[in-house]
């Protein structure tokens, strides 16, 4: 039986997943895909600390190709209730909108995968498999989601052949834009010790402030590249600068600042942290650096996965979409580890907002969109 996508992601939206909570969402989707045949895993990990977090494995077919449809169940936090237009997790649909938190990001997209499975499978089963990897801790740190579920995966001896990532990828009209790939992500700490004292007798103290900005200027000067075939320039951006002080008349014992760098594939993070080391040395003075790399960039270069999303997205929505690596990062930068990941989902204009909401039409679209990925892929020849 075809599965509705809009009631389905209604159901979803009515779960609060808001990570690490899991609100019942991870078994929302695994009695959909059970109820299609699928054999489905509930898997719980905190096996990199942190709490537990919900993850689904579920697979259709025993044998190879395995096309796999990735995704979170976790959403971000409302913010302030009060000013949505009704409840966020109601998951009402007005004016041709589905409204609620996750509607874009990216329950309504999870929906329209299953109801596209549901449609693909009513047709017949495939010379292959199809499965689902969805976590519940994309929005957070991702410590126990995906690439928990990916080790599992390995354990058990499961691979997948090619993915396909329901991130909101159009910027503002379903059909514009693929993910191909995303840049690199990390983030600096950074500190500068001096010795406090009375801002009337400086000779008797050493302040860290001129040098912290110092330091701060020769990174704010640094230009990375002039970005890549597939990729923007990598970009440095100062997030914050705190020193701690609530006198006037007190010179700081140390200053501090974070920064945040999005690298393109002229880098990896090790040759990145010495360029900025270096900059830091070159400018002069003492400091001390930490550095927490949330993921590397990466592409998967444009071949037949990307050619087989661009061309059911046209046949549905007679837009040819561009490939793009820009936006944050996302659990492809795990699963690209393991095979061609491609990104493609909802527009994602309301995403983490206030009144989330996305077209009904666009979750219809996308069904199309994802069953058409199904019948291309699995009618192609096999290698």
């Amino acid at each position: 039986m075809a599965v509705d996508p809009i009631a389905l992601a209604q159901d979803l939206i009515r779960c609060p997943s808001v990570t690490p909570a899991d609100a019942g969402a991870i078994g929302v989707l695994a009695d959909a895909l059970e109820g299609l045949g699928f054999t489905c895993h509930r898997l719980s990990s905190d096996e990199r600390g942190g709490p537990a977090i919900a993850n689904l494995y579920a697979r259709l077919g025993d044998g190879a190709p395995n096309f796999a449809f990735a995704g979170h169940t976790d959403v971000v936090p409302v913010g302030d209730a009060a000013a949505w237009g009704g409840d966020p997790f109601a998951g009402t649909v007005e004016n041709g909108r589905l409204h609620g938190r996750g509607a874009a990001d990216m329950k309504g997209a999870l929906a329209a995968m299953v109801a596209a499975a549901s449609t693909f499978v009513g047709n017949g089963k495939p010379a292959g498999s199809i499965s689902f990897l969805v976590t519940g801790d994309e929005e957070g740190r991702a410590l126990n989601g995906t690439r928990s579920l990916l080790d599992w995966m390995n354990a058990r001896g499961e691979t997948v052949d090619a993915c396909l990532l329901g991130e909101p990828t159009n910027p503002d009209t379903l059909g514009t834009t693929i993910k191909v790939g995303r840049r690199g992500s990390m983030t600096g700490r950074l500190t500068v010790h001096g010795t406090q004292g009375h801002v009337a007798y400086p000779h008797l103290a050493d302040n860290p402030l001129p040098r912290l900005v110092r330091l701060l200027q020769a990174l704010t000067d640094l230009k990375l590249d002039p970005g890549t075939a597939h990729f923007d320039p990598s970009n440095l951006e100062v997030v914050s600068i705190d020193v701690g002080n609530t006198a006037s008349n007190v010179i700081p014992a140390k200053g501090g600042a974070v920064f945040n760098i999005r690298f393109n594939d002229s880098y990896g993070s090790a040759s990145l942290e010495a360029l900025i080391r270096k900059a830091l040395d070159d400018a002069g003075g003492g400091y001390e650096l930490e550095f927490e790399i949330t993921g590397e960039s990466f592409l998967t270069p444009p071949g037949e996965l990307a050619a087989i999303v661009r061309d059911a997205v046209q046949a549905a929505t007679g837009l040819i979409p561009d490939y793009s690596t820009t936006g944050g990062t996302s659990d492809a930068r795990f699963i690209h580890h393991h095979c061609p990941v491609v990104e493609f989902g909802l527009v994602g204009q309301t995403m983490h907002k206030v009144d989330e909401n996305v077209a009904v039409a666009d979750v219809l679209a996308l069904t199309a969109i994802y069953q058409g990925v199904l019948e291309r892929y699995f009618s192609r020849p096999l290698p």
